[in-house]
């Protein structure tokens, strides 16, 4: 009986924020892993998603948007690009309409020099007007080399499975590297705090949410409801008063939002406190990003 041949290989995902990484993502999956939020650098850390057939096993890396480093946190943030970048198999540079050509992007270049084939993806054609998307694609065709390119609407998931065709054809032949039934290679405790982070991204605007760190310190499940503790840093002590709200108030609408969130991700009834800490200026320091992940 001839034997089956099985494909593995691992996705990266990567481009500037705000261009729809994680909404790709999460459409090439079928499920909410990565947060997503109108706001640029919404992703801090490389999470896998893993996508599993009868012959196939993708594993994609959302990766934190590339930027030009200004803290601490931001050099970690593209360790984790950079490491995605060196283990990929296949690459998904994605773009939007909007997007420019710089001729100074270090990216380009180290993409260029990675060899890793790329596919060429231009996001959020749902908001083109007459030509423009195939005008603007014309215009990275001659800037950028790829072994393929589309136009794609992540939100609305158009060309997701021509572009799903595409990755497994250049997929190598490998048995699995995770177990069928895994979906990430993060914890829950990890996606219970993305959630909340997610909730501080959407309900407060200026600095707060990028001054802004949660830890899920405490995790405990029975049959019926998951308990736990999130603990949300802040980099100044008027930030945590921003955070709380007038009596309470703002906290808890987080609070309660990021309940309701995580019951629909867990499937069960979620019991959930917050708690505001200062740590002052984290994102700088090297110790405090160690404590919350970041230098793994």
């Amino acid at each position: 009986m001839e034997k089956v041949s099985h494909k593995a290989g691992f996705v990266s995902i990567i481009g500037k924020p705000n261009v729809g990484k994680s909404t790709l993502m999460n459409a090439m999956i079928g499920e909410k892993l990565s947060i997503i939020t109108s706001k640029a650098q919404t992703t801090r850390h490389r999470i896998m998603g893993i996508l599993n057939g009868k012959d196939f096993q993708i594993v994609y890396s959302d990766t934190p948007g590339v930027l030009d480093p200004k803290y601490e946190l931001h050099k970690s943030m593209m360790r984790f690009v950079n490491s995605s970048i060196e283990d990929a198999d296949v690459i998904l540079f994605v773009t939007d309409l909007y997007e420019k050509f710089e001729e100074e992007d270090v990216i380009f270049e180290k993409l260029k020099k990675s060899g890793i084939p790329i596919i060429f993806l231009m996001n959020k054609i749902d908001l083109s007007k007459g030509s423009q998307a195939m005008d603007k694609m014309e215009y990275w065709k001659e800037r950028v080399e790829a072994k393929d390119y589309f136009l794609i609407s992540a939100l609305e998931q158009t060309n997701i499975l021509d572009v799903f065709n595409k990755i497994l054809e250049c997929m190598p032949e490998h048995p699995p590297y995770f177990d069928a039934d895994q979906l990430t290679d993060k914890p829950e405790k990890f996606f219970a705090a993305e959630i909340v982070r997610e909730k501080i991204f959407t309900n407060y605007k200026k600095e707060v949410p990028y001054s802004s760190e949660v830890v899920v310190t405490e995790f405990s499940e029975d049959d019926k409801i998951i308990r736990m503790r999130a603990e949300i840093y802040v980099e100044r002590s008027s930030q945590k008063g921003i955070i709380i709200g007038q009596k309470g108030a703002a906290l808890k609408k987080v609070g309660t939002e990021a309940r309701l969130d995580m019951e629909k991700f867990f499937g069960k009834k979620v019991f959930l406190e917050t708690f505001v800490k200062v740590e002052k200026d984290w994102r700088k320091k090297q110790l405090n990003l160690k404590k919350f992940g970041y230098n793994n």
